[in-house]
């Protein structure tokens, strides 16, 4: 596998006559949702625009010195309504303990935990590793 990262920040790893990338417009949407639409379970009766609206929240941080002034929920609150994200209408986190905090911003336990799937892979000794890695698929 390579990998490579051009000028716009766009990354794509190649394995043969195979590309993936970050790269938004190279997706064929409406292949995507015809997919989605008629050959998947999961999907079959999801309009496009549902699939095309949907978003992962990620490490949301606040300072210790700052927590349990209601930031974290803000945070949680305004970026949904940020401008590129009005599209998206399904929020997607995980959370050991700030449940309450999530909960005050709108967010609900999933309908169906039973869907949802994850690996977990062991975190190397150190970041150089990572460093290393990475450095070596851009070659």
């Amino acid at each position: 596998m390579m990998l490579q990262e051009n000028e716009t920040g766009v990354v794509e790893w190649y394995m043969g006559p195979y590309t993936l990338s970050t790269d938004r417009a190279r997706i064929d949407l409406n292949h995507v949702y015809r997919f989605l639409a008629e050959d998947s379970y999961w999907a079959r009766d999801v309009s496009k625009d549902f699939i095309v609206r949907s978003a992962y929240l990620l490490d949301v941080y606040v300072d210790q010195a700052h927590r349990g002034l209601g930031l974290g929920t803000w945070l949680a609150q305004v970026i949904q309504t940020h401008p590129d994200l009005k599209s998206v209408t399904r929020w997607l986190l995980t959370t050991i303990d700030a449940h309450a905090v999530y909960g005050n911003a709108g967010f609900k336990p999933i309908a169906h935990p039973e869907w949802l799937m994850e690996v977990v892979l062991p975190m190397p000794e150190d970041g150089a590793e990572l460093r290393s890695a990475h450095a070596e698929n851009r070659k």
